[in-house]
């Protein structure tokens, strides 16, 4: 049913966005005379809506319950290959899945997301994460872990309809003054999630002498996982819209009109993507920020209990500072952005600030005091998993008026290229040298990372179709 701009759809807009700096209940502007505005509504006016908050809210949860599980098996490796009798590598492996199967399914992904909407690629993707949920629940038994494994395949599959729809749900829901806050909270779900994958196994899931007991407890995470997603699927169904009635801002409608003369839209995206090279040096760049961060993860309890041994609760809990700061570092990134607009030298600040966070971090780890690591590992996560919107949000502009969803996709692609990588290259390094060897190359990749940052140019395309002159109202 179409909602219309009554004092009480005002008044609870203003509730709702008294909690956000810098925002409005409405957003009415007039669309400009020069742009092709065929499709706008009768009014000439661009709206935002309270439901807003409720897709974008859902979209959180749904986000959160695919990441807990991508690093549900690596937090309590040790434990896991004792159950299963596999080795580290398999354990690896239930990470590193969730990166390989990206990098094929992005564009047929991304398709999905750009011809069918926000809705569909939500209820795919919820889908997916429900069904791999409750495949790894027939997988609980000692030797049908390749079952586990396939059901963590699934889930890993289904993160294709996640990782590309911040940057998209932003631009279609919520108005300029919003869409970089919007688009950190959206990826705040992932983080959210990630920091749950890390905490909650070593709670739930002990190192029991007793395989049974063991089972039980991972039976227990199983069940409460497949439940928790289950209940996700129907709020998804049931709530989740595929865009508002009306634009929210004049670049959301641009973006909305169709191309003239373009046998394939997203083919042609793709190309004007891939010979964008400001675009093409951040993939780069951004690549390895997320790689480091994917390395890093994935081996934190090999890490942990090499310095501190029997710390498996301790490494959950580190990997939940890291998550939980870098939360706090996209929130502060998306308010810096919509207040300042200033998206290259926002990247490059937070990139300089990751590769320092990664150089203390590397010398702490041996003080034989596990609070500084606590310390260390939060100031290194605000910095990197900060990072996460404002690449998303830096791509949105150099990009625009491609689909974000679109450009976003090929973004993670490139970051799982380099996760793959990076985490391969860490645990041999790691096996063979150490792990300061190890972090060390990894921050030398931080550093080159930031040189690529400094030299991509401030192509602010989107702030510009903002800025397009307007007709003056009375």
């Amino acid at each position: 049913m179409q909602e219309t701009e009554s004092m009480d759809l005002k008044h609870s807009d203003s509730v709702v966005d008294s909690f956000i700096p810098n925002s409005k209940s409405t957003d009415l502007i007039k669309p400009s005379k020069s742009g092709n505005l065929d499709n706008q509504p009768a009014s000439g006016e661009f709206r935002v809506y309270t439901r807003r908050w409720i897709v974008l809210a859902i979209f959180v949860f749904y986000s959160a319950s695919n990441a807990m599980q991508w690093i549900q098996f690596s937090i309590i490796a040790n434990i896991v290959q004792k159950y299963y009798g596999i080795s580290s590598s398999w354990v690896d492996w239930t990470s590193m899945i969730y990166m390989i199967l990206y990098i094929p399914l992005v564009f047929p992904g991304s398709w999905i997301l750009d011809k069918l909407g926000l809705r569909m690629a939500a209820i795919f993707g919820c889908l997916g994460t429900c069904l791999g949920a409750w495949i790894k629940v027939l997988g609980v038994h000692p030797n049908l872990f390749y079952v586990a494994f396939i059901g963590q395949s699934v889930v890993a599959a289904s993160q294709v309809f996640i990782l590309s729809l911040p940057a998209k749900l932003a631009a279609v829901w919520f108005g300029n003054n919003q869409v970089s806050s919007a688009c950190s909270i959206g990826v705040f779900g992932n983080q959210l999630g990630i920091a749950v994958g890390f905490v909650l196994p070593p709670i739930l899931v002990k190192n029991h002498d007793d395989l049974n007991l063991i089972g039980q407890d991972l039976q227990f995470m199983f069940y409460s996982v497949a439940g928790f997603t289950t209940l996700l699927v129907v709020l998804v169904v049931l709530f989740f819209q595929r865009s508002p009635p009306t634009p929210p801002s004049q670049s959301a409608a641009l973006a909305e009109q169709p191309k003239p003369n373009q046998s394939s839209p997203f083919l042609h995206s793709i190309k004007n993507l891939i010979c964008n090279i400001n675009y093409t040096l951040l993939l780069i760049s951004y690549g390895m920020n997320v790689g480091v961060f994917y390395a890093i993860s994935t081996l934190l309890n090999q890490i942990v209990l090499f310095h501190y041994p029997g710390a498996e609760e301790d490494a959950g809990r580190i990997g939940l500072c890291i998550v939980v700061a870098g939360m706090l570092g996209s929130v502060c990134c998306g308010i810096i952005l919509d207040k300042t607009h200033r998206f290259k030298e926002t990247t490059l600040g937070v990139y300089i600030f990751t590769m320092i966070g990664m150089f203390i971090y590397t010398f702490t780890l041996n003080t034989g005091y596990i609070f500084v690591v606590y310390v260390t590992s939060a100031l290194l996560g605000f910095a990197m998993t900060g990072y996460l919107p404002v690449g998303f949000e830096f791509a949105a502009e150099l990009t625009y008026p491609e689909p974000e969803g679109t450009s976003s996709g090929m973004l993670n692609a490139g970051a799982q290229v380099f996760g793959i990588l990076f985490t391969m290259l860490y645990s041999e390094l790691l096996e063979n040298f150490g792990d300061i060897t190890a972090n060390l190359v990894m921050a030398v990749f931080l550093i080159i990372g930031s040189i690529i940052t400094a030299f991509i140019k401030s192509d602010l395309r989107r702030q510009n179709a903002h800025q397009m002159p307007t007709t003056p109202t009375a």
